[in-house]
């Protein structure tokens, strides 16, 4: 199965979606993801995701709470960090977010490196407490299907449909900072 049906390996869709595929692995079994417009969104999704800013602020000021950070995968190579994790509101523990993100490592000042090595802290809290010059590009907006493993790290059922998008960071000198795939879990 694909993750993107009808779609050719070397679409532009699938670089965009590299982070998730890092999650799942090359070659393997990931969540049916289907490339949708900003308005086929539901309407709370649609006010968390359609925006050009960092998810990270964003979460915290519509849970009301700060945010924290569990890393469920990683991998480095030189200074490129990529890794999928699962942002938790603080007061309680619930997820809001999964979020798979290739970092571009050297163009954070040492300490803020030191932090997204650590994986403790949130990459948009991180990029707020060094202040680094960086702006928000959407890519794209999808909605998937879970599968059980994702599921499970969002508090979701197996085959539920959930909302995400893909986003680029781009640093001050306008060079790609970081990759990001985001995925709401559904609110009450």
């Amino acid at each position: 199965m694909r993750a993107i049906p009808d779609v050719d390996a070397a679409r532009p869709d699938e670089d965009i979606l590299a982070p998730l595929i890092f999650f799942y692995g090359i070659g393997s079994t990931r969540p049916r993801v289907t490339f949708v417009e900003p308005d086929a969104l539901a309407e709370q999704e649609r006010s968390l995701l359609v925006h050009e800013k960092d998810m990270t602020p964003r979460l915290r000021e519509f849970h009301g709470c700060d945010i924290d950070l569990d890393v469920a995968a990683r991998a480095r190579i030189g200074n490129y960090l990529v890794r999928a994790s699962v942002l938790h509101r603080h007061s309680d523990g619930k997820p809001v977010e999964f979020g798979a993100i290739g970092i571009h490592l050297d163009f954070l000042p040492e300490e803020a490196q030191k932090l997204v090595l650590e994986g403790h802290v949130p990459f948009g809290a991180i990029l707020e407490r060094y202040e680094v010059p960086h702006s928000s590009h959407p890519r794209g907006y999808f909605r998937i299907s879970v599968d059980q493993r994702l599921a499970d790290l969002l508090g979701a059922t197996s085959g539920q449909m959930l909302f995400g998008r893909c986003n680029e960071l781009r640093h001050g000198s306008g060079r790609v900072l970081a990759d990001v795939v985001e995925v709401l879990p559904r609110l009450p």
